[in-house]
């Protein structure tokens, strides 16, 4: 489901970081958090942190984004505690076996998404027929 609503993001015009950051954030799984600079960084725009606040605040209806599992860098809801925001962000969070505590915070220890990166393949050695050996000339 996720796949086919990144597809149509495609077809939108939006920077390439919004792309991202909406790619990103579709991709959360249940149950796990991450901040809004870590997301920032995956985008491709280190200190991007409050680009992705803008694009929730303004995308989150409209691409049915998971807002609830971005928080703030020390894993604590950004909204002000006893506000409606709060108290809804907490209880999706709770909803999915998050545990937050009463002031919002989150151990990003053991909440945090450990997104897989697919790491890039580095070749170790030249293959034979091309080293740079001159021994064999």
């Amino acid at each position: 489901m996720a796949q086919k609503r990144i597809s149509n993001l495609r077809q939108l015009r939006m920077t390439d970081f919004s792309l991202r950051v909406i790619e990103l954030i579709l991709e959360i799984p249940e149950g796990k958090v991450t901040t809004y600079g870590q997301i920032a960084l995956w985008a491709g725009k280190p200190g991007g942190s409050r680009g992705v606040g803008w694009i929730l605040h303004s995308s989150s209806k409209a691409h049915k984004l998971p807002w609830h599992r971005v928080m703030g860098s020390t894993g604590k809801i950004s909204f002000p505690v006893g506000t409606s925001e709060f108290r809804k962000q907490r209880k999706l969070l709770v909803d999915e076996g998050v545990e937050v505590s009463s002031s919002g915070r989150v151990d990003l220890e053991t909440y945090g998404w450990k997104r897989r990166v697919a790491k890039k393949k580095t070749r170790t050695s030249q293959p034979r027929m091309f080293s740079n050996r001159l021994d064999i000339l």
